[in-house]
């Protein structure tokens, strides 16, 4: 198992066997604390292998440098199928996430995990704006 994305970005569809992302970031400028984000996507494209058949699970969480939940993590499963030619496969998954709402500036982290075991970790950087004279 191969992740070849990982990303967060402001909108993410999958037709047809393709991702396609739109504005991909890890920044959020914002002059006031909180900050709602209207609308934004977690996206994810992992190749599989033929020996790697079947249902697996997979977790995202988005947390604060302590650790606490920004939302509840999202939970799910791939289920991987191959024909009997085919050496490798892609699943693509997105999360849309709707008013994502952050407390305070800094930097937080979206988790990956699969089949219960860490792959990836994203930051994603709350800043304010430098005021220049």
């Amino acid at each position: 198992m191969r992740i070849e994305v990982f990303s967060i970005c402001d909108a993410a569809t999958a037709v047809a066997g393709k991702l396609n992302m739109l504005g991909v970031f890890d920044t959020i400028w914002t002059k006031k604390i909180p900050v709602v984000y209207p609308h934004c996507a977690v996206t994810l494209r992992v190749r599989f292998e033929s020996d790697e058949q079947g249902q697996h699970k997979v977790m995202v969480s988005f947390v604060d440098l302590d650790g606490n939940h920004i939302i509840q993590p999202a939970n799910g499963t791939i289920a991987v199928n191959f024909s009997e030619k085919t050496r490798s496969r892609a699943a693509n998954l997105i999360l849309n996430i709707q008013n994502l709402k952050l407390q305070k500036y800094g930097e937080y982290a979206i988790d990956l995990a699969i089949d219960n075991r860490r792959e990836k970790s994203l930051p994603l950087f709350v800043r304010e704006p430098s005021v220049k004279s």
